[in-house]
């Protein structure tokens, strides 16, 4: 990295870290810290979420998905473009969620529920919230560490500081820095500032990438070269496919899309803009904002795979796949007592020569590269085969001379193959987390190394602030602001917030230096927040929607996905050196075998559960849908049998008498007219601005997407089915050539609209004169206390009554 790579990257940091400072001097109560004072537009709120929407961790997870399945199942995620916008042109969830003025989802949740409800939950949330988020210093560190060449110690004052440390403690730092001076403000400001250098940036890259990589002759090529049942973009032939499926990325993604809308939602930019209509249309805006961002993704694994399994850059990929060898070696066999482990490793590995795949497309099946078979393959197994060989010298090595019996022996065997497992899932973990930054920087050239640099610390910045702060502010008005008797001083409070983000910071600093992912991202963060999630979901949806869920109903489904998703985590995390040898000892493992095989067998091929000694038959996703759907049978069941009274949703959501001044008694009329418009959404509140957008989205969404892309495409292919060459084009067409035309759009929209809106977001902060102090999340009597003076007298009003 050369000094003017170093200028790229510096520069424009130490300038979104000045603008979080100036922030400062807006915050004047606790509504502008919590929720921006509730005075942004749509376009700062969109283009701040498109930084948020670009992060390390989700870049990692998303190549560590497409690089073993390819882009294939992603045509089949199609269907779900009606439901999808239809939510967002109807503002499903997050339209009422506004609406309750509820500045965290613990208060939404006391207004519908209780109090002690809303301090668990929002306490589980927040656990599971940091359990998933705490790996991302951790990605970061080892992604930069990596990319920059980095040693893995500095000598400071005569002590060894492991550079891995050093980094997570700086970025760490950064955050929770924007979070104590400005709160949610300082996010917003900050990450629109940041959005708006990613659009230039990701411009960049993307016309790099085309540059580089032929897609004609070089990217298409490898794709196609598959076996059968695996194809990277043929959708129908995909049976094969395992964990990154047509279940878990279709079936599982529709069921989210649905209940777990706003299982995240309530901290910061879901409360700050000026009204719910604005709310609305940032979501709208962002089927626009992300196609940049979409785009960029798919041509980075696009490159990944290429780079790695063509023939052109096969002296380059040998180099790439050593170092990342090398690379998981020294990070996995930290510990000086394991340390000849990880030199074995690298002696081994350093043995293998560079592999040249050639690419026959019309050849035998046993010439394309597969899941099992592939080549990465050679170098996993060289690594699972010196962790195993190692594990079972020792164990023999130990029980020599003990007299043991044959059954011992295998017992001991058993134990001593499952540890070396545990090893090896930890090692093929890191070995695809770190294959991106191994590869980039080997690929980028001066000056774009640095803005790629640029582009993903500002991604990390964005992010790391972002969910630890939803995690304290969480923490700070659920379980922290009820039991407080005496309320907090405006000053009180900001400063209790801010405690509690730099003990979330704390947290993830000892779960990056301490966590053991054994497991994909996405596998591992369903894990986590299963607990959460697969009960929240009933508990938001129909808190939102239904008059007759209860307090029971929402106890009875957030306790049971607490306990069963702890039960299982313990299994998934030790399953190979732990669960896995207690069932070979107890001679149970060829009966589960059986049983598993069973169980799944009704789903075709696309829920395959089997044996297997290295990680768990039955995966995080598949676990959390199928306890997702006994938690909502839970929840309506529980909540049918105690509704004694229905609830007065209307008062929750300040509609008709209720309003407060905010759209009131804004009613949709149903005739032969308006019944389109009523569908997707559009109400008396749109201008005609509004409608273009509304209508434009439906047209790209629906009619683009839906109708022409993916129905008519099903429908050719029923009578007359594509060539693998169709499917390739198809794909270069939808993901590259109508993206690109989008792109350039979105980037001067999206540029000029959020630099034009910043600058009125700072004429609107400096003109403010409201200000309310008991605007600060605290309820009483299932109201907001900003509000009850106001809602009460209009009940009372109602009922013709004098106050109690």
């Amino acid at each position: 990295m050369v000094w003017y790579d170093w200028l790229i990257l510096v520069l424009p940091v130490c300038f979104v870290m000045y603008m979080g400072w100036y922030s400062r001097k807006f915050i004047r109560g606790v509504s502008d810290y919590l929720a921006a004072g509730r005075i942004c537009g749509r376009y700062v709120i969109s283009a701040g979420d498109l930084a948020n929407g670009l992060s390390i961790i989700g870049l990692v997870t998303y190549l560590e998905g497409h690089y073993k399945t390819g882009f294939s199942v992603a045509f089949w995620g199609n269907v779900i473009a009606p439901l999808s916008i239809i939510l967002a042109l109807t503002g499903y969830c997050h339209y009422r969620f506004r609406e309750t003025k509820a500045m965290s989802l613990g208060q939404f949740l006391e207004m519908r529920y209780s109090r002690n409800f809303r301090i668990f939950a929002s306490g589980l949330r927040s656990l599971a919230e940091m359990l998933a988020n705490m790996i991302m210093p951790a990605l970061a560190a080892r992604f930069f560490i990596q990319i920059l060449d980095l040693p893995d110690h500095i000598n400071l004052f005569g002590l060894q500081i492991s550079m891995f440390v050093v980094l997570v403690v700086l970025f760490l730092t950064l955050a929770i820095t924007l979070i104590c001076w400005g709160g949610t403000l300082c996010l917003i400001i900050t990450d629109t500032i940041q959005g708006m250098f990613m659009y230039p940036i990701l411009a960049c890259f993307v016309i790099f990438l085309f540059y580089k990589f032929s897609l004609t002759e070089q990217v298409m090529p490898t794709m196609m070269d598959r076996v059968a049942g695996e194809s990277f973009i043929n959708p129908y032939d995909t049976k094969n496919l395992r964990d990154f499926n047509l279940f878990s990325m279709v079936i599982v993604v529709i069921y989210g899309t649905i209940m777990n809308r706003v299982n995240w939602t309530g901290a910061g930019y879901s409360s700050a803009a000026k009204t719910p209509h604005e709310q609305k249309m940032a979501g709208l805006l962002g089927s626009w904002r992300g196609a940049i961002v979409s785009m960029f993704y798919v041509l980075i694994a696009c490159a990944l795979i290429t780079f790695l399994n063509h023939k052109d850059f096969a002296n380059d990929a040998s180099i790439v796949r050593k170092n990342l060898a090398t690379r998981v070696a020294d990070d996995v066999f930290k510990d000086p007592k394991e340390a000849y482990k990880g030199k074995l490793v690298k002696e081994k590995i350093a043995t293998i020569p560079p592999l040249v795949h050639e690419i026959h497309l019309d050849g035998p099946e046993e010439g394309k590269l597969s899941q099992d078979k592939n080549l990465d393959t050679e170098f996993l197994d060289n690594i699972h085969t010196v962790l195993k060989d190692d594990a079972r010298e020792k164990c023999t090595a130990a029980m020599e001379g003990k007299g043991y019996s044959e059954e011992r022996q295998k017992e001991e065997y058993h134990i001593a193959e499952g540890y070396a497992n545990d090893l090896y899932q930890r090692c093929r973990t890191l070995y695809y987390q770190l294959s991106m930054s191994v590869t980039m920087r080997h690929l980028l050239p001066h000056g774009l190394f640095g803005l790629f640099c640029l582009l993903l610390f500002l991604a990390m910045v964005s992010t790391d602030d972002t969910r630890i702060y939803s995690a304290a502010l969480t923490i700070a008005q659920d379980c922290v602001l009820p039991f407080k008797k005496k309320p907090f001083t405006p000053q009180g409070h900001v400063k209790m917030i801010r405690i509690v983000s730099i003990c979330i910071g704390i947290f993830f600093l000892f779960g990056s230096c301490f966590m053991k992912q054994l497991d994909y991202i996405q596998m591992y963060v369903a894990l986590v927040c299963s607990m959460f999630t697969s009960g929240a979901g009933p508990v938001m949806v129909f808190g939102l929607y239904s008059r007759f869920g209860t307090t029971a109903g929402a106890w009875a489904a957030l306790l049971t996905s607490t306990v069963m998703s702890v039960a299982y985590a313990w299994i998934q995390r030790s399953w190979a050196d732990v669960v896995c040898p207690f069932i070979k000892n107890n001679n149970m493992y060829d009966g589960l075998d059986k049983l598993l095989r069973f169980l799944s067998a009704p789903f075709g091929g696309y829920i395959a559960w089997k044996m297997d000694d290295v990680k768990c038959p039955v995966n995080p996703v598949e676990f959390a849908f199928f306890l997702s759907l006994f938690t909502l049978f839970l929840y309506i069941v529980v909540s049918l049998l105690t509704c004694k009274k229905p609830f007065n949703l209307e008062r929750m959501l300040h509609r008709g008498k209720y309003g407060l001044g905010e759209q009131r008694n804004l009613k949709l009329e149903w005739n032969m007219k308006s019944i389109f418009k009523n569908i997707i959404g559009i109400t008396p509140e749109y201008t005609k601005g509004d409608r273009a957008i509304a209508y434009s989205v439906f047209i790209y969404s629906f009619i683009y997407g839906f109708c022409i892309m993916f129905l008519g495409v099903v429908i050719w292919n029923y009578f007359s089915p594509w060539k693998l060459e169709y499917w390739s084009w198809y794909f270069i067409f939808g993901n590259f050539i109508v993206a690109g035309l989008i792109s350039v759009d979105s980037t001067l929209w999206f540029g000029i609209g959020g630099v034009m809106r910043l600058f009125e977001l700072f004429r609107d902060l400096k003109a403010r004169t409201n200000f309310n102090d008991l605007d600060d999340g605290r309820v009483e009597g299932e109201m907001s206390l900003a509000d009850k003076q106001e809602l009460e007298a209009l009940d009372m009003e109602e009922n013709d009554t004098e106050p109690k």
